[in-house]
C-alpha cells in the first residue's frame, strides 16, 4: 500500500455516473474538484454487502460535506453501467438509489493502483484485484490530507469524514492543531510546549 499524504492526490480521467443519473465517458478528478476540498473513497465491489451500507451513509452526509465545499466521488473495479444499474435498483432490494455525488469506473483498476490499494490478497478478506475500502480527503490545492483504510469485512465511519475535513479546515483558519477526539467548535491548541500544557490542563480528564 501506498502512503500518500502530503502528496498530491493522484488525477485520473475515466467513466463515470454523476450525480444527476448521467453517465459520462470522460470524467477528471482535477476537474471536478478545481480547488474544492475532495473525498476521493473507493470500496471492493458494487451489489455487495457492506458496499451499500457505506455508500448510502456517505450520501445521507452529502448536505454536510456540501456546505464544507467538499465533491464526493467513489470508485470501485466495476463499469460505469454497473454503477448505474446499482443506482437504479431499490435500496430494499440491495441497490443504493439515487446517490448525491459521482460514481467513476475502474475498470482497467489503474486508478486504485495509481492510490496504492489494489488488493492482492494475502491476508486480508479482499478479493485478489479489488479496491480497498480506503478514503482519502484533498486540500484544495490537490494536496492528499487524510487517508484511511479498513480491511474488507469493516465497515467505515463517515461522519469521520466530514470530522476530518472540519479539523482540516480549522487548522487552515485558525493555525491551532487538532487534539484528540476534535470536533467542530471545539478548542484546538497551540503546536508549543506551552500550548500543550494550557491544554492538556483544562482537557486532560476529557480525552
Amino acid at each position: 500500500m501506498t502512503v500518500l499524504v502530503g502528496k498530491t492526490a493522484p488525477d485520473f480521467t475515466t467513466q463515470a455516473v454523476l450525480a444527476n443519473g448521467e453517465v459520462v465517458d470522460h470524467f477528471n478528478l482535477n476537474e471536478r474538484l478545481n480547488g474544492k476540498y475532495g473525498v476521493v473513497f473507493f470500496y471492493p465491489l458494487d451489489f455487495t454487502f457492506v458496499c451499500p451500507s457505506e455508500l448510502i451513509s456517505m450520501h445521507n452526509r452529502m448536505e454536510k460535506l456540501t456546505a464544507l465545499g467538499a465533491e464526493v466521488v467513489g470508485i470501485s473495479i466495476d463499469s460505469h453501467w454497473t454503477h448505474n444499474a446499482w443506482r437504479n435498483t431499490p435500496v430494499n432490494q440491495g441497490g443504493v438509489g439515487a446517490l448525491g455525488y459521482t460514481l467513476a469506473a475502474d475498470m482497467s483498476h489503474e486508478i486504485c493502483k495509481a492510490y496504492g490499494i489494489e488488493s492482492n490478497g494475502g491476508d486480508s478478506y479482499y478479493p485478489a484485484g479489488t479496491a480497498m475500502r480506503a478514503t482519502f480527503i484533498i486540500d484544495q490545492k490537490g494536496i492528499v490530507r487524510s487517508q484511511v483504510v479498513n480491511d474488507e469485512p469493516i465497515g467505515r465511519n463517515m461522519d469521520e469524514v466530514v470530522r476530518v475535513i472540519e479539523a482540516l479546515q480549522f487548522f487552515e483558519t485558525n493555525g491551532q492543531v487538532c487534539p484528540a477526539g476534535w470536533t467542530k467548535d471545539a478548542p484546538g491548541m497551540t503546536n508549543t510546549p506551552e500550548g500543550v500544557a494550557s491544554y492538556l490542563g483544562d482537557n486532560a480528564e476529557k480525552l
